[in-house]
C-alpha cells in the first residue's frame, strides 16, 4: 500500500523492515491506517463467519476454482 503522509503530505512507501506500515522518506512518520489495522474483529465475529453460507459457498468457489487451474 502507498499513501500521503499525514504529517508533511509527502507519497509514502510501504515498510521494508518487521515495523508493518508505511514511512514518510522526508519526515519519518509511520502509519498504519492503509493496512486496516483499527479493525480487529472479536473472537465470536470470527466463530459466526463458520456459519455463513454465503463465506462458504465464496470460498468453496475458489477452492474448485484453483483446483481447475492447477490441473490446465
Amino acid at each position: 500500500m502507498r499513501c500521503s503522509c499525514r504529517n508533511c503530505g509527502v507519497y509514502m512507501v510501504q515498510s521494508e523492515d518487521s515495523h508493518l506500515g508505511c514511512v514518510c522518506p522526508e519526515c519519518g512518520e509511520r502509519c498504519t491506517a492503509c493496512l486496516g489495522t483499527n479493525s480487529v474483529m472479536s473472537r465470536e465475529s470470527i466463530e459466526s463467519l463458520k456459519k455463513d453460507p454465503a463465506l462458504a459457498a465464496m470460498l468453496m468457489s475458489r477452492i474448485l476454482e484453483n483446483e481447475r487451474d492447477d490441473e490446465e
